[in-house]
């Protein structure tokens, strides 16, 4: 299990600033524009080390994602817990876990589309 906190991290930011990288690359025919895909953006950004997240456990009541990890939560499960978080505890992670066991990771698909 990876735990990643964002201190002073704003994913609008990072995603801005990939995207004038690669521009730059291509202004100077580093790169040429038919090059560019989804894996020449995840290579420009700060978190590119990260693997993409599979369950965002967002605690306080609120129910949003508040700029976080924006490239890296594409498929991602979301689980939204009233706790806060520094009361949030093994038990509610337990919680947390068990709840995305019962789901179904679909990423992008139908039900249907996984059983054909």
């Amino acid at each position: 299990m990876i735990l990643t906190l964002a201190l002073n991290y704003g994913a609008q930011e990072e995603i801005t600033n990939a995207v004038k990288a690669i521009a730059d690359k291509v202004k100077n025919n580093i790169i040429s524009p038919e090059k560019v895909d989804q894996s020449t953006i995840n290579e420009h950004l700060y978190s590119r080390f990260l693997p993409p997240v599979d369950l965002l456990i967002r605690t306080s009541g609120e129910e949003r994602i508040s700029n976080f990890l924006l490239w890296h939560i594409a498929y991602a499960e979301l689980y939204f817990t009233k706790t806060l978080w520094p009361d949030f505890s093994k038990k509610n992670l337990l919680e947390a876990l068990i709840n995305f066991n019962k789901r179904e990771r679909r990423f992008g698909k139908t039900s249907e589309q996984l059983t054909n």
